[in-house]
């Protein structure tokens, strides 16, 4: 008989959940596969890329790359839980209306990295944008694009 791992606790965009996973299992695959939550993306698969990035208490962290045991007892936010479509977040609003999607598969990254520069620094420089988003992929090329976006939302 295969012995069931213990259960885990993480809390996601407010919500307490028990999960009986490997304590080293992703949480990006805790959270798009157990939970459906599908803000963050897989993109590499390594934390390089930036599709896959939450706020873990509040800093932009890799979902990719993070296993949920180091999640217990933090506060996790997927772009699901920063706004809704009745009443989005002031860098969703900011992206929506400075249109700084493509394809918007790196779209969940910039977001929510930028939301973690602007709690951080609630008054970027431009080069403070380019700086928290440049381990941020986009094939794209919509980068100006998602800087005005920070700089609205700044705003």
């Amino acid at each position: 008989m295969t012995e069931q791992a213990p259960s885990i606790r993480l809390t996601v965009n407010g919500t307490s959940f028990d999960l009986a996973l490997p304590a080293d299992t992703p949480l990006l695959y805790v959270l798009r596969n157990d939970l459906a939550l599908n803000g963050p993306k897989y993109g590499c698969g390594l934390g390089e890329c930036g599709a896959c990035t939450v706020l873990l208490d509040g800093a932009a962290a890799r979902a990719c790359v993070v296993p949920i045991a180091a999640c217990v007892g933090r506060s996790i936010v997927t772009l699901e839980g920063l706004g809704s479509r009745e009443r989005p977040d002031a860098v969703q609003e900011a992206f929506i209306a400075e249109q700084a999607a493509q394809c918007g598969y790196c779209l969940n990254g910039m977001i929510m990295t930028a939301k973690a520069l602007l709690t951080r620094n609630p008054t970027p420089s431009e080069a403070d944008i380019a700086e928290a988003l440049r381990y941020n992929l986009c094939r794209c090329g919509a980068h100006l694009e998602i800087i005005r976006a920070v700089l609205r939302a700044a705003a």
